[in-house]
């Protein structure tokens, strides 16, 4: 997802009052959408809901997602409490697993 600069132009196109879906716009209103990508809902003055593109918001979603994961990730860094590495041996020690187990595995990387 692009971040680009509003000029207060952009962001005056970007508003609808919510008088324009009780005359019967919301098809118009869906439109502009597609050409702006957000449209901002507001209601005597006050944003009352934000339309965005189902792409645009995927790609929210994903941020959002990808933050928590960075957070947690980050979280658990501090959390643990290592003196010295773990090997690889150890590792597959625990459950049981063996070099051998790890021979007839395919594996697909995305």
């Amino acid at each position: 997802m692009a971040i680009r600069s509003l000029s207060i132009k952009d962001i005056m196109s970007t508003i609808v009052p919510i008088s324009r879906f009780n005359r019967g716009e919301a098809s118009k209103i869906f439109e502009e959408v597609n050409e702006t990508g957000v449209k901002i809902v507001l209601k005597n003055n006050i944003p009352v809901g934000v339309i965005v593109e189902p792409e645009q918001y995927e790609a929210m979603v994903e941020m959002i997602e990808d933050y928590a994961q960075f957070f947690e990730a980050e979280k658990r860094v501090k959390n643990a409490e290592v003196d010295e590495p773990v090997t690889r041996e150890q590792v597959m020690k625990s459950p049981g697993i063996s070099e051998a187990d790890l021979d007839d595995v395919d594996v697909e990387i995305e």
